[in-house]
């Protein structure tokens, strides 16, 4: 029987997490998406994260499906535009070819999910992913987003005639303000805006699987094993279960994949493992069951009912065709990451419920992307190891605008970021470009600043303010990331 939380032969459920504060992460590595005792994932078990419609089109090859049967399930599949809900001011797609792809799995409060939360909006994301193919198809990288990433959320439609106000939040909740009429063409708009700003990627294709619909995968498949090394009673997930393995389905395992604040240090980079172990063990069990007609298809509507897709993956054929462009890539090539980040309050004390994502390592990872270059994973994770935090960067800021109020307003929004902003003032002239000024011995801190400033230039300079680095705001400066 397939269980969720096995390494090595060693059941581990939802593994031993320790509650001190977490630590940086890159890869769901080091910090807090890799405590010891937690079951490392597989390669097949990453990809059916984010592949479950991929996955179905696989089985129904595998398993030789009639015609009446393709045309069944490939009419399932939902399609979303949100191309022409995202507005402008998009991202340049620098690597022709390559394919960036925002996988969502979506956490509806509507229907039978609504006894999940109270006073919440009707649509939530509960799982965010970005897989990036590259051009020449040798090499994938998937990149985990935090649903606690503390990201600048921007203006987005809301579909019932109203539009948000910029402002800063959990990442997730981008989902739910675009879906507010509860139009996923809306929801995957704004979500995709919002990875788009905050990443500098240009997203190509949507994806999003409703949990409701993994539920009945779930029960299709007569349950999954999970071992939980400990009770979790976890009222919020709706989710009462002994230690020990047992098998789940229904409402219980739809709680077990959501459960977060009754296991280990209650974060979403945990949830984020036990989410991934969960779907290695299903997407192992409907292999099981290729000679089961009635389970296999059971399985495969369900999988397909739950999907929707922008427009140009939208049917069984499309979706092949990207598994097999992911399936032709050497395993040792296809690479799994969680953007590096650290607990928000390491900057802001008063916050413990959120991460920010952590600086330069995260501009680095999404501009290798953006060029369509490799990621060197293990380079990744040695260099998050140390973190420079935010609040540890002093910076003055300086207008070289010549418009009235603009160093306060930068201002402001950096002591939003974390960082502590010593004072504010005008450049002797006015500039174009952006530049992040420092004396010597704080390359490391003019750097994360100047990370998150699109555009800008670092330079040392003997004579800067000791202990400050000075952001010179130009008329071609860009909000931060």
């Amino acid at each position: 029987m397939a269980s969720a939380g096995r390494n090595g032969g060693r059941r581990n459920g939802v593994g031993r997490e320790s509650s001190g504060r977490r630590g940086p992460s890159a890869d769901g590595g080091r910090g807090a998406g890799d405590r010891p005792g937690r079951a490392r994932l597989t390669r097949r078990g990453r990809i059916a994260v984010w592949s479950c419609g991929t996955l179905a089109v696989g089985l129904i090859a595998a398993a030789g499906g009639a015609t009446w049967i393709y045309r069944n399930l490939d009419g399932n599949i939902h399609s979303a535009d949100f191309d022409n809900k995202v507005g402008g001011g998009r991202p340049v797609n620098s690597s022709p070819g390559s394919k960036n792809i925002l996988v969502v799995g979506s956490d509806s409060r509507a229907g039978a999910n609504a006894a999940y939360g109270r006073n919440l909006t009707t649509m939530q994301s509960d799982t965010l992913m970005v897989l990036h193919v590259a051009a020449n198809r040798k090499w994938a990288t998937v990149v985990s987003l935090p649903r606690d990433s503390w990201v600048t959320i921007p203006a987005c439609d809301r579909g019932d005639g109203s539009r948000s106000a910029p402002h800063h939040f959990k990442i997730n909740e981008a989902f739910a303000i675009g879906g507010t009429s509860g139009e996923i063409a809306g929801a995957a708009a704004c979500t995709v805006k919002t990875v788009e700003r905050n990443t500098g990627l240009r997203i190509d294709h949507f994806m999003s699987v409703d949990f409701q619909g993994f539920k009945g995968m779930v029960n299709a498949l007569d349950g999954i094993e999970v071992c939980p090394e400990a009770p979790i009673h976890d009222t919020k997930a709706h989710l009462d279960l002994a230690a020990g393995c047992q098998t789940v389905r229904d409402e219980k395992a739809l709680g077990y994949v959501r459960t977060r604040y009754s296991i280990g240090d209650s974060s979403d980079l945990g949830r984020i493992g036990r989410q991934q172990e969960f779907m290695e063990a299903l997407a192992d069990k409907a292999r099981s069951k290729l000679t089961s007609p009635g389970a296999l298809y059971g399985f495969l509507d369900s999988a397909t009912r739950s999907l929707t897709t922008d427009k140009e993956l939208a049917g069984l054929a499309p979706l092949s065709a990207l598994a097999s462009e992911i399936k032709d890539i050497p395993r040792e090539r296809l690479t799994f990451l969680t953007v590096p980040n650290y607990v928000r309050e390491a900057d802001v004390p008063t916050d413990r419920a959120n991460v920010v994502w952590q600086y330069p390592q995260a501009a680095e990872l999404f501009t290798a992307l953006t060029k369509d270059e490799e990621v060197d994973k293990e380079r990744l994770a040695a260099d998050s190891r140390d973190p420079v935090y935010a609040h540890t960067v002093r910076v003055q800021v300086l207008n070289g605008t010549g418009t009235r109020g603009r160093a306060a307003e930068v201002a402001e929004t950096l002591g939003t970021a974390g960082f502590t902003v010593t004072g504010t003032g005008n450049a002797p002239e006015h500039t174009r470009g952006t530049t992040v000024v420092h004396p010597p011995g704080l390359a490391a801190q003019a750097e994360v600043l100047a990370s998150r400033l699109p555009g800008s230039v670092t330079r040392e300079d003997a004579g800067a303010v000791p202990g400050v680095v000075t952001l010179t705001v130009g008329t071609e400066f860009k909000d931060p990331r």
